[in-house]
């Protein structure tokens, strides 16, 4: 049976630190072969690139609910005719679609 050796285990404990704060694991594999010391300004520039696409991603999240909310309201209240929510999905006409509502999430 193979034990990892301490060098090993430390080095799974930051991959998955660093996926934890977000970090793809093309990113992470940058970080592994910076010098914590030397390379803090690519450090920087990586953590700062993550963190305007989580923004990104927030905020594609945040109108992704908003867009399901108001299909749900209006799903809730209204009693006549398909449902809201499966008609914004499905549109009888693409032009009558709400963009947000249907938006396909891009993976960042």
């Amino acid at each position: 049976m193979y034990r990892y050796g301490d060098a090993d285990v430390r080095r799974l404990r930051f991959i998955r630190a660093a996926q934890a704060a977000g970090f793809t694991l093309d990113e992470i594999g940058h970080l592994l072969v910076l010098d914590p010391t030397r390379d803090r300004k690519r450090v920087h520039a990586l953590a700062s690139g993550r963190i305007a696409a989580l923004d990104a991603k927030i905020d594609a999240l945040l109108r992704a609910r908003g867009a399901l909310a108001r299909l749900a309201h209006d799903c809730a209240v209204s009693k006549e005719g398909p449902c809201p929510i499966m008609d914004a999905f499905d549109p009888a006409e693409p032009a009558e679609a709400d963009p947000i509502a249907i938006q396909p999430m891009q993976s960042v």
